[in-house]
């Protein structure tokens, strides 16, 4: 479904990816795994096209993304719920999804997403008429999902979805995102909580200063990579920033 070979791509000059080569097949869930600054959001936000790759290539389904403004990559049927949520606090949930689905034009179809949504996440059909920003951070991490997902995607890209939430609600993010793997959503997950994510993932990537160290099975990279180490020994020192 997805496949990026060999990207490079800065932020002035820093180097955030030193040719990175992943693949999504269709159904999947994919993690990408790695210390901050390793280079997990960028990799997103190269085939989201909010970072503009020196080389490489992109393909989705067959179709080069690379070049493409973000809203005809969503319109392709990629759909990203950031890290940090960034829901519209002042606007109500139901004007946060309706937003989700800006590249779309079938009112029906949007109202039935909407409906959808409310029953998929139902905390959301509670708190529909009130302002983003009155919902804790549990209930404004499921509205960005359900606002990424209001575009229809074939593609879900998740951003850090269990960053600084509670210990429970982090349990409940992680059975979200399991249930929409269940439903056939095909994702491409980042996280810090690494045991969980391998735990639920097919596939993962270990990332360190821009390049891939491991690709393989989760419970592979589970086995043969000291994680540990990953993280805490001393190439974490050597981070670059990532937005």
């Amino acid at each position: 479904m997805l496949v990026l070979e060999n990207i490079h791509a800065s932020y002035g000059s820093v180097v955030a990816l030193r040719g990175v080569s992943i693949h999504v097949a269709a159904g999947e869930m994919v993690a990408l795994i790695g210390v901050n600054g390793a280079g997990k959001t960028s990799v997103l936000c190269t085939i989201a096209g909010l970072l503009k790759p020196q080389r490489g290539s992109i393909v989705f389904q067959n179709e080069s993304l690379t070049g493409l403004a973000p809203e005809a990559i969503v319109r392709k049927g990629i759909a990203m719920a950031p890290e940090g949520r960034r829901i519209f606090a002042g606007l109500t949930v139901a004007e946060n999804l309706r937003l989700g689905a800006g590249a779309r034009s079938d009112r029906a179809g949007i109202q039935q997403d909407i409906e959808e949504m409310c029953t998929r996440f139902p905390i959301l059909g509670e708190r529909f008429r009130q302002p983003g920003g009155t919902l804790s951070g549990g209930e404004q991490q499921q509205l960005a999902i359900a606002r990424a997902l209001m575009s229809r995607p074939k593609l879900l890209m998740l951003d850090e979805p269990s960053l600084g939430l509670a210990p429970l609600l982090v349990d409940e993010i992680f059975k979200l995102v399991a249930q929409l793997r269940e439903t056939g959503v095909t994702i491409l997950l980042v996280e810090q909580n690494v045991d969980r994510t391998l735990d639920i993932a097919d596939r993962a990537y270990l990332l360190n200063t821009g390049r891939i160290e491991f690709a393989g099975a989760a419970q592979e990279l589970r086995l043969k990579v000291d994680i540990a180490s990953a993280y805490l020994g001393d190439r974490a020192s050597e981070q670059e920033a990532e937005p």
